[in-house]
């Protein structure tokens, strides 16, 4: 399925011009127009998916083997020292436009993407109740 007013959609369906690294019967990967880092991209399914719940799970499993295959060139081709590839599910997370995508983000030393976090703390208690509370489901 796919939705005539996601931007996503017409970009991944060719119906919006961008600059695509890799595209088949699924996917198209784009360059970001507001990239993080040099060589930032997009990996965009074809199909209208909300967030990756909304994902079918073979759906997500190509996404994740082609997500791999252009990181790769691309950490390759622009002489990356790293890579991040990021996926956020919620408005809290991060995502703006709703419709699953991934982040492919070469990283290079000393960049200043600002895509780490500052590590906080837990007890054995937290991470015990968090344990039950997701076994429970």
């Amino acid at each position: 399925m796919k939705d005539s007013n996601c931007i996503f959609c017409r970009i991944a369906n060719g119906e919006i011009p961008s600059t695509t690294l890799y595209e088949d019967e699924d996917f198209r990967v784009i360059l970001d127009l507001g990239p993080a880092t040099r060589g930032h991209a997009l990996l965009l399914p074809k199909e209208h998916y909300k967030d990756l719940f909304d994902l079918e799970d073979e759906v997500a499993a190509k996404a994740l083997v082609r997500a791999k295959r252009i990181a790769g060139r691309l950490q390759a081709a622009l002489g990356a020292d790293g890579m991040n590839l990021v996926q956020n599910n919620g408005e809290a997370a991060g995502q703006t436009v709703f419709h699953f995508h991934m982040h492919l983000i070469p990283r290079y030393q000393n960049d200043h993407a600002g895509i780490l976090w500052e590590p906080g703390s837990t007890t054995p208690e937290d991470m015990e109740e968090v344990r039950r509370l997701v076994e429970g489901q």
